[in-house]
């Protein structure tokens, strides 16, 4: 089971308390995990990603075992940690300001 810890403001839209447990079939990447959460929680989709190209939304950054991976292609394999459950994969709401 993946372990997904979203933003507050994601947790509110969805309805959610806490973290989320997915199963994910086949490789778990970024790609396997956000569409296993978009089909949990439809509300969701278009806020992680674009409908149409599928891209991660600018102020929206993705974690795992404490490095950010935003910019590692969608389907490259998580690390094991995530994979197996022991560590969780973070969405994070980027926050900007002048």
């Amino acid at each position: 089971m993946i372990r997904v810890i979203l933003p507050a403001h994601l947790r509110t839209l969805a309805r959610i308390d806490g973290e989320v447990g997915l199963d994910v079939e086949g490789p778990v990447t970024q790609r396997s995990v956000l569409d296993a959460l978009e089909v949990h929680y439809p509300m969701l989709r278009g806020t992680i990603r674009d409908h149409l190209t599928q891209q991660r939304r600018a102020f929206v950054r993705f974690f795992a075992c404490e490095e950010d991976i935003s910019h590692e292609p969608p389907d490259a394999p998580l690390p094991d940690a995530v994979a197996s459950g022991v560590e969780p994969f973070f969405i994070v709401g980027a926050i900007a300001g002048g």
